[in-house]
């Protein structure tokens, strides 16, 4: 039997997590960039970068969730549980935005927004609903936070992640933006969804 679980992420865990950020990257978007490009990416580098942002996050808002999968069966250890995805976001800041919309959107549109800078899960240990726990639980911390809307964008040919937010009831606002990666222009589409829960009917 195997238990399924997301919980904020420790120190402990930044090794893991740019493991898996690395390897879901390779995988999961070696169609979609230059294969020197992901195997320029520096693990070191990256590790630094988890342990900043959960060490010294800018903000109490600002949160790293780790979903973990434990063998729960008699003789397990400790050892049989695995750090397999995590999730990042805060406040939306000037990176939810495309090169051309206007700034002061942050201070109207956005002033209320949560932005997800990260939603992995590793390949391997997909369809195993780690995803959606994590969506989840950074609703419910959003949601505590009082922000009403969320924000995140994806490779606009990243069909898996675009199933997985249709799925949970995001929507594409229409806005688009290219990364320029090495001369390649890789096309991003920002989706969004309202965190208002919908009334009780009756209450």
């Amino acid at each position: 039997m195997t238990l399924g679980f997301v919980r904020p992420a420790r120190l402990d865990d930044v090794v893991e997590i740019a493991r898996v950020q690395l390897s879901t990257w390779r995988v999961a978007y070696r169609r979609l960039l230059p294969k020197h490009i992901l195997d320029r990416l520096d693990e070191d580098w990256i590790t630094r970068r988890w342990r900043d942002a959960i060490a010294e996050p800018p903000s109490p808002k600002h949160r790293v969730l780790v979903a973990v999968e434990q063998v729960d069966s008699p003789g397990s250890t400790p050892e049989s549980a695995y750090v397999v995805g995590f999730a990042a976001s805060g406040p939306a800041d000037d990176s939810v935005l495309a090169p051309d919309e206007d700034h002061t959107v942050l201070d109207k549109a956005f002033a209320s927004a949560a932005a997800i800078t990260d939603v992995l899960v590793e390949p391997r240990w997909g369809r195993r609903g780690h995803g959606s726990r994590l969506l989840a639980a950074s609703v419910d911390l959003w949601r505590s936070d009082g922000f009403t809307t969320a924000l995140a964008w994806t490779f606009a040919d990243d069909g898996v992640t675009r199933r997985f937010l249709e799925g949970a009831g995001w929507a594409p606002d229409g806005v688009g933006r290219s990364l320029d990666i090495d001369d390649l222009l890789v096309p991003q589409v920002r989706w969004h969804t309202s965190l208002e829960e919908a009334p009780v009917i009756g209450a």
